[in-house]
């Protein structure tokens, strides 16, 4: 089995979830358990990035339409980050980038929700 690993971290009112590796149905519950416990937290501003990522499956795509509708109902989103292009052609295929915003870096990405503080959000 491909290894897969996360870690998350805190900065400031923003979680950043770095992955590492494969995410496919046999590692997507760790995601998941990372997004659980980032809302039984409260924490509804999270910056995924992707660096790391060598590989993600249909699998791994369904743990973001899992949990983006509770975290945005709760004024945040999910933003993504640094993602090769070979995992970034699978979410441009699946029409992911209409539904959430793709950044080159994770600065850019924090620096997102900063710019949308204060600003009503859906």
């Amino acid at each position: 089995m491909a290894e897969f690993s996360t870690s998350v971290v805190d900065k400031g009112d923003i979680s950043v979830i770095n992955l590492s590796g494969y995410l496919d149905a046999h590692t997507a519950p760790t995601l998941e358990n990372n997004f659980t416990e980032l809302i039984d937290q409260n924490h509804f501003k999270i910056v995924v990035n992707f660096e790391d990522l060598a590989y993600i499956s249909s699998a791994g795509l369904g743990v973001f339409m899992a949990y983006i509708e509770k975290i945005r109902d709760n004024k945040g989103d999910i933003k993504l980050t640094n993602m090769n292009e070979k995992v970034y052609n699978i979410f441009d295929l699946l029409g992911f980038p209409l539904l959430y915003e793709i950044f080159k870096t994770e600065d850019e990405a924090i620096n997102k929700f900063s710019e949308s503080d204060g600003i009503g959000t859906k």
